[in-house]
């Protein structure tokens, strides 16, 4: 059975040690970061099975969106593996020539990170960018925080209400850190079951166990939510080891692990 890990950072090896340490010190679990950062390291997971990965990164200035785009697209050829995802800035120029330029390279969809971007995810300088990759390729974006407002589950709400057509991963299972309120707004939102509304299960074990992470795969309904590890901030091969021991059904266990990043992705895996 294929296995995707449907959320993990990739950096150059000249800066990966750099980018590890900067993420952990965003976060606070700088001496329990679980990666390099490194496409070796990150592949050096497959021998637990894992068959895919949805990778990106994320520019934190407008001149770094060419660079990166072109690294995963270099690294994604190299790695067939890989199924590699853009990134934008709220204050890149020509954001339609770069989405074009990107896709022409081979990349699936695109990444934002609100939260170390500092831009509100609803900023009207998104909404142009919004426009032109609604109904092409997905999106996948951080969702929650209890530090910030700027990923607030309730602002992707509202851009999933103005663009109909777009397909979205609220990562972190629609909510970091606010798992619960994550799934509360999208309910309230009339959310929750929408086709276009995928969620990705990053880094959410180490703060609410197996249990709870059935529950909420039960709640979100399990053709909603894929497996992924946020790496390097988490380990590809602990968090698979989580995730199939949290008594889902055999059905249940194939839609997250490589069904639904599938059909997010529009990309034939098996």
């Amino acid at each position: 059975m294929p296995i995707v890990d449907a959320h993990a950072h990739i950096y150059p090896e000249k800066i990966a040690a750099k980018a590890v340490s900067a993420i952990g010190r965003f976060y606070g679990v700088e001496e329990s970061m679980a990666g390099k950062g490194s496409t070796e390291d990150l592949i050096s997971h497959k021998d637990a099975g894992i068959t895919h990965f949805i990778v990106h990164s994320v520019a934190t200035t407008p001149k770094a969106v060419p660079v990166i785009n072109d690294f995963i697209a270099e690294q994604c050829a190299a790695h067939p593996e890989f199924i590699g995802f853009g990134t934008m800035h709220p204050e890149f120029e020509d954001v339609e020539a770069e989405v074009d330029r990107a896709l022409g390279l081979g990349l699936h969809g695109f990444k934002l990170h609100p939260d170390t971007q500092q831009v509100n995810m609803d900023d009207p300088r998104l909404m142009g960018f919004y426009e032109i990759i609604a109904g092409r390729v997905p999106l996948a974006v951080h969702t929650g925080d209890y530090r910030y407002d700027y990923s607030s589950p309730r602002r992707l709400a509202r851009i999933m209400k103005t663009f109909p057509d777009l397909v979205v991963d609220a990562a972190h299972l629609s909510g970091w850190a606010t798992y619960d309120i994550g799934y509360d707004i999208m309910a309230e939102e009339g959310l929750v079951g929408n086709e276009r509304l995928f969620m990705d299960a990053s880094s959410s074990f180490s703060w609410i166990g197996r249990r709870h992470m059935r529950e909420l795969i039960r709640m979100w309904g399990a053709d909603r939510v894929m497996f992924g590890s946020d790496y390097p901030m988490w380990d590809p091969t602990h968090e698979l080891n989580e995730m199939l021991h949290c008594e889902l059904t055999d059905d249940e266990l194939e839609k997250v692990l490589w069904r639904n990043a599938e059909a997010f992705c529009g990309v034939n895996i098996a």
